[in-house]
């Protein structure tokens, strides 16, 4: 009975938190806003991050490929209406709980044209 009971105990220990960790780990969604034809490739890396993909065309011009996800900011609100539902279900939860986090945010991919000079000429949605 002992070792059963220790035994549930560490599977619980062990599995718990994941959904937690996730909520708090988000990222912040980029201020797409700040994206415009004119501004630079700095201040579209500064918002997107580095581009999965980069183009190179004949005349200099490059069109970089950048993945973002909105709706996955880290939420301290989420992350402890986790821990409770972990702490009400004896650990449980996280069966639920962290695919439910697992499919937050919605993955995007935009196209950013730039000319020789590294300024922004085009962006499209992929």
């Amino acid at each position: 009975m002992i070792r059963r009971i220790t035994l549930i105990s560490l599977i619980l220990i062990f599995t718990a938190g994941c959904s937690v960790g996730m909520a708090l780990s988000g990222k912040k969604d980029p201020d797409l806003r700040a994206l415009r034809v004119g501004c630079t490739r700095g201040e579209v890396e500064m918002q997107l991050g580095k581009p999965s993909q980069t183009d190179f065309a004949d005349d200099g011009s490059r069109t970089d490929v950048y993945e973002y996800e909105i709706g996955n900011e880290p939420s301290a609100g989420r992350a402890v209406a986790h821990g409770i539902a972990d702490v009400l279900t004896l650990g449980l939860w996280e069966i639920a709980g962290t695919p439910i986090e697992g499919v937050q945010g919605d993955k995007h991919k935009l196209a950013v044209t730039y000319d020789q000079k590294d300024i922004v000429t085009r962006i499209m949605s992929k």
